[in-house]
């Protein structure tokens, strides 16, 4: 985080909610369509939320990077097994002690508006985001502890750390350290947000027209000829237009999917999911997404999971694997770490390692002293119920039918003795009381292509007042070691090794509930081909014709 800014408990919130951020580069495409790419031609791309900025530097939602990264491109790429590629950047440097990078920039970049690409065009949009005016939600904690940017000559440039960090790589191949026009900064620095021709980048796309509640449209950019290293189209999008209708309720995009009114549709349910797949005219992408999984994190510091042994009898309690089957028909899998199986130093050894045990569970409450029962049938100590609570989100913050699971969970636990109340208030009631610690449990999910997630969840440092995200409100001196160990080094091996013990350790204390591994899956008119997702699982256009069949 950059010490010189302090976050709101609003971003925090929605950083939590709407994140999940942050991958680049490409996988394979889907093998669908044959034949050579074919030039002309629009697709209509349906997506389930919009934008609430379209401002990429202070955006902290997914679906902001989704459809921005059709805008802006990146300084390096992350391709399908993790390796990072040339892009904007044709090749870099990182300094022994991590503290700076060193990127050679490529000398043919234009922006959509005629301006130039170049050294100064970095500094302008990385120190927009580290100024606390602009406002950054996500952009600033992943440019860390930054302290400038250098302008060694008009297409090198040298960033700058305070502190050794390992993370930045990864960082810099997101969106949300994309580039804009220096000119659009000076000219619209105040108006980007509103989306449209003012957001100006170097991507294979140009922002033509936005129209609130409806849909934003994305043209051609004949120019592009940057394309990753590794990319299948390596010029100009072979697509005329894009289109990015906002279709919030699932039936209604699933409609408009099978009658040929749109082309591709993000967050297909799982429960319309075998529709998809019985239309021989569609195909059902689906892909996990990395970062850190759906989890339930406990307040160790406050009553009663300050104590660890009423904390491991509600992770043992709830049982995770019937109920994530009952409510998501399988397309969502059960998880058994913090962190996502997609996630480079994900530990195999947690899978099947804490299964459902309510008998443990009643066990440990009883050695916790709650013996007694009231007339409800609750546990009781001291005259006092075992009373948990766990705030709901306002409705339009409820993703996967998290409600429903969370019922789910509920009638687990009561069967222990243990009460679960779920308030569902106004959104500055939430914040209030789950990142003021006020609440026993807090609940998301947090995707990156980055073990550091790790960092954000569990260090002693990330504490929620300062804009981290660690709703343990635990400071454990092993977790608080380890994570800052891993984002000082590049070193596979002992990444691997100091992520995997902050999993373990994670759940040894009872201080998270893994629940399961958010998925993309997105349906498609089987005449899209090319399409391909990037490491976030995000959909990437650029590559994609439309096939005649």
């Amino acid at each position: 985080m950059i010490s010189s800014r302090s976050v709101t408990a609003a971003t925090l919130l929605v950083s939590a909610l709407l994140l999940t951020a942050c991958g680049s580069g490409e996988n394979k495409p889907v093998p669908d369509a044959a034949g050579a790419p074919v030039r002309g031609g629009e697709v209509t791309f349906a997506v389930d939320t919009e934008p609430v900025s379209f401002d990429i530097h202070v955006s902290q939602q997914d679906i902001t990077g989704t459809i921005l990264r059709n805008v802006f491109d990146s300084l390096i790429s992350q391709d399908a097994n993790g390796e990072f590629q040339p892009w904007l950047a044709e090749s870099w440097e990182v300094a022994p002690d991590l503290k700076s990078y060193t990127f050679k920039l490529r000398k043919d970049v234009r922006f959509s508006d005629g301006t130039p690409f170049d050294a100064a065009a970095v500094k302008a949009n990385f120190d927009r985001i580290a100024d606390p005016a602009t406002k950054s939600q996500l952009a600033a904690s992943l440019l860390g502890p930054y302290t400038g940017t250098e302008i060694v000559d008009p297409h090198t440039v040298k960033v700058d750390f305070s502190r050794p960090f390992a993370p930045f790589l990864q960082a810099a191949s997101t969106a949300y350290l994309g580039f804009y026009s220096p000119k659009a900064i000076k000219d619209s620095g105040q108006k980007l947000g509103s989306g449209g021709a003012v957001d100006v980048g170097t991507g294979p796309f140009v922002f033509s027209a936005y129209t609130k509640g409806q849909s934003a449209v994305f043209t051609r950019n004949p120019a592009y000829a940057w394309a990753p290293k590794g990319a299948a189209n390596t010029g100009a999008s072979y697509l005329d237009k894009l289109t990015v209708r906002f279709l919030p309720e699932a039936s209604v995009r699933l409609g408009a999917l099978t009658s040929g009114q749109i082309q591709v549709a993000t967050a297909i349910p799982p429960a319309n999911a075998k529709t998809v797949k019985a239309d021989a005219r569609l195909a059902l992408d689906s892909r996990p997404y990395p970062g850190g999984n759906y989890s339930l994190y406990l307040n160790g510091s406050r009553a009663p999971l300050d104590d660890e042994k009423v904390r491991k009898a509600i992770q043992r309690g709830i049982d995770v694997d019937v109920d994530v089957k009952n409510l998501y028909f399988g397309q969502y899998k059960r998880a058994w770490s913090p962190l996502s199986p997609a996630t480079p130093a994900y530990s195999s050894a947690l899978d099947n390692s804490w299964p459902y045990d309510p008998a443990l569970a009643g066990k440990l409450l009883d050695e916790a002293g709650w013996t007694g029962r009231d007339g409800a049938g609750y546990r009781t100590k001291a005259g006092r119920r075992l009373t948990i609570n766990w705030p709901l989100l306002p409705a339009q913050y409820i993703k996967d039918q998290r409600d429903v699971l969370g019922q789910a969970f509920q009638a687990d636990l009561k069967k222990l003795g243990v009460e679960v109340v779920r308030p569902q208030d106004n959104i500055g009631t939430y914040i209030a009381n789950v990142y003021g610690g006020k609440a026993g449990i807090a609940d998301y999910s947090w995707a990156r292509f980055e073990p550091d997630v790790l960092w954000l969840l569990f260090n002693g440092a990330s504490e929620p007042a300062k804009g981290g995200q660690n709703a343990t409100f635990v400071k454990d001196g092993q977790l608080t070691e380890w994570t800052d160990k891993g984002r000082a080094t590049l070193d596979k091996t002992t990444r691997d090794d100091v992520y995997g013990r902050v999993q373990q350790r994670a759940i040894e204390l009872g201080l998270v509930i893994p629940v399961y591994t958010p998925t993309s899956v997105v349906g498609r008119s089987r005449t899209v081909a090319g399409l391909n997702y990037d490491a976030n699982a995000w959909p990437v256009f650029q590559g994609v014709w439309l096939a005649t069949k």
